[in-house]
């Protein structure tokens, strides 16, 4: 194993020899330097792995060697080392992105543990995680086995969750595969706990159901609403859980989380059906019935998402909600830059719309093009290509400039999506729908033991193109493809993002109450 490699600058190098042996009895490679002119030299002709720094030195100062270390290797971490506890000189080490600091005099066991806490910290951390997450394994498999009801399953997805983003910053690959497979475990019962429970959601007058779709805004945004305090509902289209707590982490230091909670999207998992339902509180059959020049059928191909502003402004009469409020849709850059614009007048409403549409254009594009699949190869990588989004999005922009006002803001999405696996065959004619995680048709022809099955749509509250129409839903990671030229389909839709089946992923939705710290 390779030796860490430590450079070690002070202008009194001589008296910290006692230091530098201890160090390197503890196994650390230790070269030395008395000066920032020399030490800049050392760090272009060698590779340090940290760098110890005195903040006050004849010649160029700690801070400005550390500036000049920066301009040569920004990747080396730099501790900084000072007599001085002034709050300037720290700030000014701070802004110069220093990994971390310590006030003379130092003892060697300071230095050691700095050492270990920069150099040595992912080991730490991945021996650690390994040991906590071996200790939940058993109790998340005795969660699976155990759990009776929807609030059961929101507690699992919430653990799994957890631990996909605790072992990202573990180095051990093989913890990250057994959690997969836990995974699989969970969305295998919890599909069978849907297809248990779904109809008599649907169709019970019980307390023993959760929040689904059409409650969303009169159960989660609508009680929020204040004369006195805007409210934003922003929707992100096709967002997972995962991908909103990815989201949260840059909005620390700006909110405050009020309340974070997980609500059940209607199936199917797709935007025709799940987003229209929340802004007209009704299901689809319902919309379909009522307003029927609203509702476009599955096979047409008319935009399926068109009316939301009107079934919105339909749903806000029928609530009684004498409000003042606003729908923005926005699906690029050029949307979203307008409507931060207009952050004056929004603020003048009760209540703004803000639906987001970046995240669903991404896992399309994934599907589609190569080079977008490439860099969302898995979850992980799903959800840092989602933080990059947000980071430099108009949206963050927007949240930034906002969290100064006094506003409430609501986060959520419609559904979530999966990355599917599993080719399932089925035979269906030229109008059964195109969506790889359900169809829609009447000659639908496929194993029933591998698929939801809803043969009376009434049941279900969907629409039918045809009395004999009946729709199948996949589960888990599966995706339906025809037969005609199986294995083409079969693989090239492999490992992509798909949404409108059963899953813990397109189901359990964030919806999360949100203000600003100031």
């Amino acid at each position: 194993m390779r030796k860490l490699k430590i450079l070690w600058t002070d202008d009194e190098i001589e008296v910290l020899k006692p230091h530098i042996f201890f160090l390197r009895e503890k196994g650390y490679e230790i070269d030395t330097c008395s000066n920032g002119n020399d030490t800049i030299d050392m760090v272009r002709q060698n590779a340090y792995d940290l760098i110890l720094l005195d903040e006050h030195m004849p010649g160029l100062s700690g801070i400005q060697t550390l500036r000049l270390i920066k301009e040569a290797r920004p990747e080396i971490p730099v501790v900084m080392i000072t007599k001085s506890e002034e709050e300037e000189i720290m700030e000014a080490a701070i802004g110069s992105e220093i990994a971390d600091y310590l006030i003379k005099p130092v003892k060697p066991n300071q230095i050691l543990l700095v050492l270990k806490k920069n150099l040595e910290q992912k080991r730490f951390v991945t021996e650690k995680t390994i040991v906590d997450y071996r200790q939940e394994f058993r109790k998340i498999s005795s969660m699976i086995d155990t759990s009776r009801n929807y609030s059961d399953w929101t507690d699992i997805y919430r653990k799994i969750g957890y631990w996909e983003t605790e072992l990202e910053k573990s180095a051990d690959n093989g913890m990250t595969e057994i959690l997969q497979m836990q995974e699989g475990e969970a969305n295998n019962a919890f599909s069978k706990f849907v297809t248990n429970n779904y109809l008599s959601w649907l169709n019970n007058d019980n307390s023993n159901k959760p929040l689904l779709s059409p409650g969303l805004l009169s159960k989660k945004v609508f009680p929020h609403i204040d004369k006195n305090r805007p409210v934003f509902f922003i929707l992100i289209d096709n967002m997972r859980f995962d991908q909103w707590r990815t989201i949260s982490a840059e909005l620390t230091g700006f909110y405050r989380i009020i309340e974070e909670d997980l609500y059940y999207s209607i199936l199917p998992t797709s935007t025709q059906f799940s987003r229209n339902s929340i802004f007209a509180g009704m299901m689809p059959s319902t919309i379909s019935e009522t307003m029927p020049e609203l509702w476009v059928p599955d096979d047409e191909e008319e935009g399926k998402n068109n009316f939301e502003e009107e079934f919105l402004k339909r749903q806000i009469a029928h609530k009684g909600l004498n409000i003042k409020w606003s729908y923005n849709k926005i699906s690029n850059n050029q949307d979203s830059k307008k409507v931060n614009e207009r952050i004056k007048s929004l603020l003048e409403n009760d209540l703004n719309i803000l639906v987001y549409n970046f995240v669903d254009i991404l896992s399309h594009a994934r599907t589609d093009i190569g080079v977008i699949r490439d860099l969302a190869n898995d979850e992980r990588a799903y959800r840092s290509l989602t933080r990059s989004w947000f980071i430099h999005s108009s949206l963050f922009e927007l949240l930034k400039t906002l969290s100064a006002q006094r506003v409430r803001i609501i986060f959520s999405t419609d559904h979530g999506t999966i990355r599917v696996q599993n080719p399932v065959k089925i035979i269906g004619d030229r109008k059964t729908s195109s969506n790889l995680r359900y169809k829609m048709g009447r000659s639908l022809d496929y194993d029933p033991s591998k698929v939801f099955e809803i043969k009376n749509p009434d049941k279900a509250w969907l629409p039918k193109s045809n009395i004999s129409s009946r729709y199948i839903f996949a589960i888990n990671k599966d995706f339906l493809v025809y037969q005609n030229n199986f294995n083409h389909y079969a693989g090239y839709y492999k490992d992509t993002f798909q949404h409108g089946g059963i899953s813990m992923q397109e189901m359990l939705l964030p919806v999360v109450c949100l203000e600003p710290i100031s």
